[in-house]
């Protein structure tokens, strides 16, 4: 008796776009309930491949089986009715809509003309229940976290039938509990029956998860191995085509004078509750201060306030010794503030300007750039050209639209812009999210040259691994409050963890 054919098979599939080979010639396979990892550097073709399975893109050449039977995969409804659904990086949901009215958009069960909502969220009930999910039906989507949202999009491709599930960077924007559930979640889902295509760049996710690793780089496959037989180092190697280290080389801090300095800082938000809470703490130059905390916590706020995108209460936030509550954001970055936002697309780039424009977006009403209320384009693409070199950022122009970039080279391009007007204060939110191994290593130690240079280095991340190896010293926030003030060297991950939960304080310089 013949081996069963692979559940989905890509032969040679190939995929240009205007100035690029996105995919070169890919051949993979995914088996029947096994988790099969897609690795590969940001840009490197990863989900311009997983698009053209569920029926987003078309291939210029090549074919798909699946089961065995050749197909041709025109549209994301033919995919669902090949029972292959997507988890999406950013999520397709309708935000003011019910749980259960998300996930039964378009399929909606009737009864006669009318939908019978009753039965739906008894069949999600039952989805939720089967697979551990523990969604609320009745729960609206701006109401439910980050994690709780990305389940519901599993359940939406489980409730039309899909049995190839596809997650696209699928922890990019989880907490470490989350992630930890998200894993059982697939397992759960392997264990029923079900097949995975995991695209990811966080090598220990792989490590734990995964069954086999698919390495792409620059749109061509270089290797499959079984996960079992490999280690982070071998994969992080061939993935960015160099030796990776992933322990962060710096030199002790030389501390210099309190550059950012936010003292007893209160906002409440629109319905009055109370998310800053006489948040105190300092950055010094030279130093790189990391904010730990679970997502939720007053990060968002804290962030807003020093840039000005929010109002404070009572408190005073200073830069320098000067003032900036308050203030407009232009003030707030003309006082030599720079700011690598969390969301790369609401308030990082303008997706629909070219990648050259993204780079003067805060600077381009002054000299070189505007001369006499006109913009001198040679001088912006001039300086857009020394940026995009300078900093890798992977584009086929720098007319190119920033939409049409991989999400890590948008975050390269922000990067490269904040860093190059050569701030005082560098406010770092996320500034990895979703960025590769290669992609992290420059990054930190872009932050590690910043502070080298004596300027101040705010530093916010959920990634506790990344707060340990950059900063200097780590405030921990929660409910709006700093509760602990500790050296890197003199915690750890469960300190750490006691504290994000508000289980537990440790004083500092901040005074707690």
């Amino acid at each position: 008796m013949s081996a069963a054919a692979p559940v989905v098979e890509l032969k040679q599939i190939t995929k240009r776009f205007p100035g690029i080979v996105a995919n070169d010639s890919i051949s993979l396979t995914l088996e029947k309930g096994e988790i099969h990892a897609l690795l590969g550097e940001n840009g490197a073709g990863k989900s311009t491949l997983m698009n053209i399975v569920f029926g987003l893109y078309q291939p210029d050449e090549g074919s798909i089986e699946i089961d065995g039977k050749p197909v041709v995969i025109d549209s994301p409804n033919k995919a669902i009715e090949l029972g292959i659904g997507m988890v999406h990086q950013h999520f397709k949901l309708v935000e003011p809509f019910t749980v259960t009215e998300n996930i039964i958009l378009g399929m909606e069960p009737r009864n006669g003309i009318k939908i019978d909502y009753k039965s739906a969220v008894e069949q999600v009930r039952k989805l939720s229940e089967q697979y551990g999910l523990q969604v609320d039906p009745h729960a609206r989507i701006h109401d439910i976290s980050v994690g709780m949202q990305q389940r519901v999009e599993i359940m939406k491709t489980l409730y039309r039938g899909a049995d190839i599930l596809i997650f696209d960077e699928p922890t990019a924007v989880l907490t470490p509990q989350e992630i930890s559930e998200l894993m059982a979640i697939m397992k759960r889902l392997v264990a029923e029956g079900k097949s995975i295509i995991l695209i990811t760049h966080k090598l220990k996710e792989i490590m734990t998860i995964s069954d086999r690793v698919t390495i792409i780089r620059r749109g061509k496959v270089i290797d499959t191995v079984t996960t079992s037989e490999t280690n982070p180092n071998e994969l992080a190697e061939k993935m960015v085509g160099r030796g990776v280290t992933f322990k962060v080389d710096k030199k002790p801090p030389v501390i210099g004078e309190t550059i950012l300095k936010v003292e007893n800082v209160n906002s409440k938000n629109k319905d009055g509750i109370s998310v800053l809470n006489n948040l105190t703490f300092e950055v010094k130059a030279g130093e790189i201060l990391g904010i730990a905390g679970v997502d939720g916590n007053g990060q968002s706020e804290l962030i807003q306030a020093i840039t000005g995108l929010r109002k404070i209460d009572s408190g005073s936030i200073q830069v320098s010794g000067t003032e900036i509550a308050n203030l407009l954001p232009r003030k707030v970055t003309e006082m030599n503030v720079s700011h690598i936002p969390e969301d790369r697309h609401k308030h990082g780039l303008v997706l629909d300007f070219s990648i050259s424009e993204n780079m003067v977006l805060e600077t381009y009403y002054k000299r070189p750039y505007n001369k006499n209320g006109f913009l001198d384009k040679n001088v912006i693409d001039e300086y857009a050209e020394k940026l995009v070199k300078g900093f890798d950022v992977r584009t086929p122009s720098i007319e190119t639209k920033a939409r049409s970039l991989s999400g890590g080279n948008q975050q390269k391009a922000i990067i490269a812009r904040e860093i190059d007007k050569d701030p005082i204060l560098l406010i770092a939110a996320q500034p990895t999210r979703g960025l590769d191994v290669g992609a992290i290593e420059f990054v930190q130690k872009q932050l590690i040259a910043q502070r080298d240079k004596g300027k101040a280095v705010l530093l916010i991340s959920f990634e506790l691994d990344e707060i340990m190896n950059v900063s200097d010293r780590i405030a921990v926030i929660y409910e709006g409050q700093i509760v602990g003030d500790v050296l890197p060297q003199d915690t750890n991950d469960q300190e750490l963890g006691l504290m994000m939960a508000g289980s537990l304080k440790r004083g500092g310089t901040t005074g707690v």
